[in-house]
């Protein structure tokens, strides 16, 4: 991070307050450069904050003075496109993550036609280059080794996720035909220092309080820290008009669950979930969700995917920047450390 490659005065970042965005916001003031940072919800500004304070508690208040925090919405295309003016460099991370058949249509509006937004504002505004967060969803199919090069398969069971971050893909490879410069990252489940209510962090919170099941598939995970510190050296550098996967390591839920009980000194899961109980489950989840009137805690997605056993190869990432992701027991150590909630 000491060979800073930007030479005009500031960066722009959507999705800034989110897990990987407050990441990438700590690793982007490594370089001193200021930056704009759009917001929706002011009160998650404050978890960036603490995010600052636990990896720099002697020097946080310094590089986080170095971030204006602008209201902005991706989808106001008028306000996104004034706020972007006299930028070089945008980072996208704005997203919406859900797994609800019923929030399909919002995913399609935030992730595919948000990141349109995006892409027409950094066009009109000259932007040099743009680094946008995907996702290992947006890639391939289950059941095989994924690379970068694995062919999109969509079927019924595909999640309405991963075709929202499809469609958004589709959308900067349009914006990379009209002259843009970009660069794709495609990270697994992230982990990393933050609330435990939130996103993939939801389950150290349910290991904390005790989870006796387990499910036989598997999935990879990657560290916070490292997807921010790739996709900073990748915009740093002179590759573009790729993506790239990127992986941690490839793990079962099994032994992932096992690492984070062990510490948690919590008593690891030991039950092995059937297909026929998980299928319970998550109809179950769904018919109390619509009495309480409140999201499932299982869907018919989240269920499927507990069982496949994906395997993500991540060998372009590791020889393009000579890089070294961090263990899982790296990042699980870190996750407990950084707890903000």
């Amino acid at each position: 991070m000491k060979d800073c490659l930007y030479f005009r005065p500031m960066i722009f970042v959507t999705g800034g307050t989110g897990l990987l965005g407050s990441h990438l916001l700590f690793q982007l003031t490594e370089c001193k450069t200021p930056i704009k940072a759009i917001y929706r919800d002011e009160t998650k500004i404050n978890t960036v904050f603490k995010i600052f304070q636990f990896y720099d508690p002697l020097h946080f208040q310094s590089k986080f003075d170095l971030i204006t925090w602008v209201k902005c919405d991706i989808l106001d295309v008028i306000s996104l496109e004034e706020e972007m003016k006299n930028c070089d460099f945008v980072y996208h991370c704005a997203a919406l993550v859900s797994f609800c058949r019923r929030d399909f249509y919002k995913m399609m509006k935030i992730n595919r036609e948000g990141t349109s937004n995006v892409i027409n504002a950094a066009l009109k505004n000259n932007i040099t280059k743009l680094g946008y967060i995907s996702s290992t969803a947006a890639i391939g199919s289950e059941d095989e080794i994924v690379t970068e090069n694995t062919k999109w398969k969509q079927s019924p069971e595909t999640s309405g996720y991963s075709i929202s971050k499809y469609s958004a893909e589709k959308e900067v490879w349009r914006g990379v035909e009209e002259g843009l410069d970009v660069i794709i990252l495609n990270p697994c489940l992230i982990v990393g220092a933050g609330n435990w209510n939130e996103s993939s962090m939801t389950i150290f919170r349910t290991i904390a309080n005790g989870l006796k099941f387990y499910t036989p598939g598997s999935n990879a995970f990657v560290d916070a820290r490292d997807v921010a510190e790739t996709l900073v050296k990748l915009m740093q550098s002179n590759l573009k008009n790729e993506r790239f996967l990127c992986i941690g390591e490839n793990s079962s839920f099994k032994d992932l669950f096992d690492e984070i009980s062990k510490q948690l000194n919590r008593k690891p899961p030991s039950i092995k979930v059937s297909k026929f109980l998980i299928n319970f489950a998550w109809i179950l989840a769904g018919i109390l969700a619509r009495i309480r009137r409140k999201k499932p805690t299982i869907t018919r997605e989240t269920a499927r995917s507990s069982f496949s056993n994906t395997v993500y190869n991540a060998s372009k990432i590791r020889n393009a920047l000579d890089f070294k992701f961090k263990t899982k027991s790296e990042m699980i150590e870190n996750a407990i450390k950084g707890r903000l909630d």
